[in-house]
């Protein structure tokens, strides 16, 4: 899956934004799991006192973060809203695999829901070019 996903990313097939920040989100939200969960369920033993880099390489992550998260039909086109939607991805499925112990892969949610975010994202970041452009015209 890793030679796979270098493939898209030198190629350009895949957008290596979306997979660093996929990584990068899910690792964040993972290790404050970690970090919170003991004090908050110290009687459970579920996915929260999983280490976080074993999130990374548990369930269908990395196929997820290569070959699913990267479609560029509904993907974020731009470049820092791919930023955004990948570091999305990661987080919302990291909260769902560790908060919901019936639904252990939570990465495959997570694509569906920030790809139902992917338009608006877009259209903030433009905005915000925009926004940026007439202010130094001015």
């Amino acid at each position: 899956v890793i030679l796979g996903a270098l493939i898209l990313a030198v190629s350009g097939i895949g957008s290596w934004r979306i997979m660093v920040s996929m990584v990068l989100g899910a690792v964040a939200v993972a290790v404050l799991m970690n970090l919170l969960g003991e004090s908050l369920y110290p009687d459970q033993d579920h996915f929260i006192k999983v280490p976080w880099y074993y999130q990374l390489f548990m369930g269908s992550f990395l196929f997820a973060m290569a070959f699913m998260a990267t479609d560029p039909v509904t993907a974020s086109g731009t470049d820092l809203g791919k930023l955004f939607d990948g570091c999305g991805i990661g987080a919302v499925g990291m909260v769902v695999r560790v908060l919901n112990p019936a639904y252990p892969e939570g990465v495959f949610l997570a694509i569906l829901i920030m790809n139902m975010f992917a338009p608006l994202i877009d259209y903030y970041v433009v905005q915000a070019n925009i926004k940026m452009r007439l202010a130094r015209n001015v």
